[in-house]
């Protein structure tokens, strides 16, 4: 078997739309609690599609890290609101569905920055992707890559689900935002791109649960935002359902869960946890989520309230919480995740990184107090 060097999280940047939608726009199809319940006010709404998100994301990371792409030599490109192909091939045309498989974005994105020696692979996983992704890296791309010291990966997320949203749906319209991120990942000997965050631990995996909570239909005459504050009449819009209350009772218990495998597998304690940064669907989630990581001992700081001005972002939303709370992270670092299954399955997704930072991180937080 053929195994890697330790990898480590070196930057992140992040793409957020400029167009922010607030609360006031659904007006009576919004619940009065909403806001109470997730702290959602406002999310942004994307008018590009994935692949030019995700370019932005990457083009941020150029200019803050001063990365040469000529030396990546693997792209993950997560792309959350990417209709899945059983759902495709009932819905869309042939060629629709060959621009919906991530695959296909992961290589226009290559192709478009000129990265020609670069690996790419393309996913979805929904909520739980950066998880999959990274467990991807750690465990296949970089040790068959063998990464020359100042090489390095990135996984992008790019998440537009606005584009698959029934803005008129009071339990689902106001939950999710889109953004994007970019993430490198570098060898821990990497002097070039040190590393902030050691990966220790990385996964993501299904579980059974007794019933389906998400699928999707048409409905036909959706009201959509528009840029001007107004509203569009789309008809016959693909668009997700979500039983949002059997997610929400599931979702604490499957990132709880996570946590505690994967504590298990690095042979660490709940104790040794410095910080906990979540999956924020939601504050409401992320609240229930601290009570059964504590039923299991997990202790540390839990993340939680950056929703507020860009709604639940998928799988970017790991990232971009790492990317927020980036200089007051040490130690170990537990980042859980859970999301929705496959489309009409009984099954729910459940992820978690391990993160340690480095010295590297210690000695840059000490420069910047």
């Amino acid at each position: 078997m053929v195994t890697s060097p330790p990898l480590g999280i070196s930057a992140i940047a992040v793409h957020q739309p400029p167009w922010e939608l607030g609360n006031d726009w659904f007006g009576d199809t919004m619940p009065r609690k909403f806001a109470h319940h997730t702290g959602i006010e406002a999310r942004g709404i994307s008018l590009e599609d994935e692949a030019t998100m995700g370019l932005r994301a990457i083009r941020r990371l150029q200019r803050e890290t001063g990365c040469n792409l000529a030396d990546c030599r693997g792209l993950v490109f997560v792309s959350p609101a990417s209709i899945p192909p059983s759902v495709a091939r009932r819905h869309l045309d042939l060629a629709t569905v060959a621009r919906e498989r991530p695959s296909t974005t992961a290589r226009l994105v290559a192709r478009a920055l000129g990265m020609h020696r670069c690996r790419t692979v393309g996913i979805n996983w929904f909520c739980c992707g950066y998880s999959r992704a990274l467990a991807l890296v750690s465990r296949r791309l970089a040790p068959r890559l063998a990464l020359r010291r100042d090489e390095f990966l990135l996984v992008v997320v790019a998440t537009r689900i606005s584009r698959i949203t029934d803005f008129g749906c009071r339990q689902t319209g106001g939950l999710f935002g889109d953004m994007a991120s970019a993430t490198l990942v570098a060898p821990l000997a990497s002097q070039r791109h040190p590393a902030h965050f050691e990966i220790l631990y990385a996964d993501a995996e299904k579980q059974p649960v007794e019933r389906p909570a998400f699928d999707f239909h048409v409905a036909a005459r959706v009201g959509v935002p528009a840029p001007d504050g107004g509203t569009i009449v789309a008809d016959d819009r693909l668009v997700y359902s979500l039983d949002g209350m059997a997610i929400a009772e599931a979702a604490p218990r499957a990132m709880a869960a996570a946590v505690a495998k994967a504590l298990a597998a690095r042979g660490r304690s709940g104790g040794d946890v410095r910080f906990v940064v979540p999956h924020q669907a939601g504050s409401g989630i992320v609240r229930f989520t601290s009570m059964k990581l504590e039923e299991q001992g997990v202790g540390g700081e839990v993340i939680n309230g950056l929703t507020r001005r860009t709604g639940n972002v998928s799988a970017c939303s790991i990232p971009h919480a790492l990317r927020d709370t980036w200089g007051r992270l040490s130690g170990l670092v537990a980042c859980p995740s859970a999301a929705v299954g496959s489309p009409g399955k009984p099954e729910v997704l459940q992820g978690c990184l391990l993160l340690e930072s480095t010295p590297h991180h210690t000695r840059q937080g000490r420069i910047a107090a």
